[in-house]
């Protein structure tokens, strides 16, 4: 009987044909890891690095969220920076021993005024005001220099000041919103005439708008300047201060609730002023 359908014979796979599929499948896989790959290392580069603050003592704490910070660390922040901004004692900050003993003599850092004026900064209060957002510094430093006595920078005994902040209250921080606090201070500016000893007092009550800021360390640590090292030093805080308004004392200290009661019940924001 004559067969209608042709024999199928079976189909020979040799080696040849395996080692191309298996090469095949490992292109497929070496592909997915690559993709998966480079994804992750698309969300790694736009995540925010984890912020550090500096709490009382020095010391670094754990990781945080990038919006949170302890209260302490904030009054630390605003009184350290504060009492730096207004520290005018003629002498540089000592980078040694040696410079602690024997202080040189600060000539101060120049700065153009909102007049148009030429004037002088402590180089303190050049450090201290890296504190305050890029936006809001340089307006600062020019009120700073105008407030910043000539006398401050003079060698002459019987022409010489000094300046010093003497903080009589740093209010508990309240929140008014993520990342972001309004810290009051009490204190006054101390002024002394080196001839005689001579003080004067001017008030400083001041309202300070403080932000949760990323912080970064320098890559060369072992290669910066004292001056570097403090700028960073205040930087590490992870915060940093917007604006600054008066303080308004006309309600008490609420010691039951420790905290400031302002003038008006709520808060608006446009009262902080650049």
């Amino acid at each position: 009987m004559t067969r209608l359908l042709p024999e199928r014979k079976p189909v020979k796979i040799n080696a040849l044909t395996i080692f191309a599929i298996a090469t095949f499948g490992l292109h497929i896989i070496t592909l997915s890891l690559l993709v998966f790959q480079g994804l992750t290392i698309y969300s790694l580069s736009n995540r925010k690095p984890p912020t550090f603050v500096q709490v009382i003592g020095g010391k670094p704490a754990p990781p945080i969220d990038n919006l949170q910070r302890e209260p302490e660390a904030i009054r630390q922040f605003v009184s350290q920076t504060m009492v730096a901004m207004f520290n005018w004692n003629g002498t540089l900050p000592p980078e040694n021993i040696e410079d602690a003993t024997n202080p040189k003599t600060d000539t101060g850092v120049t700065i153009k005024t909102s007049q148009g004026l030429t004037k002088r900064v402590s180089t303190s209060s050049w450090i201290a005001s890296f504190a305050l957002a890029e936006d809001f510094r340089q307006g600062f430093l020019a009120q700073i220099a105008d407030m910043t006595p000539p006398e401050i920078f003079s060698n002459n005994r019987n022409q010489g000041l000094t300046g010093k902040l003497t903080i009589q209250r740093v209010y508990p921080p309240e929140k008014i919103s993520p990342g972001k606090w309004r810290v009051g201070m009490v204190g006054s500016i101390m002024q002394t005439k080196r001839s005689d000893n001579k003080k004067v007092l001017t008030p400083f009550n001041k309202d300070f708008l403080v932000r949760a800021v990323d912080n970064f360390e320098h890559p060369l640590p072992n290669n910066i300047s004292q001056q570097q090292n403090a700028v960073y030093k205040i930087r590490s805080y992870g915060l940093e201060i917007s604006e600054v308004t008066d303080l308004c004392l006309t309600d008490n200290y609420d010691a039951s609730r420790n905290q400031l009661r302002r003038c008006g019940s709520t808060f608006n924001t446009n009262r902080f002023t650049r």
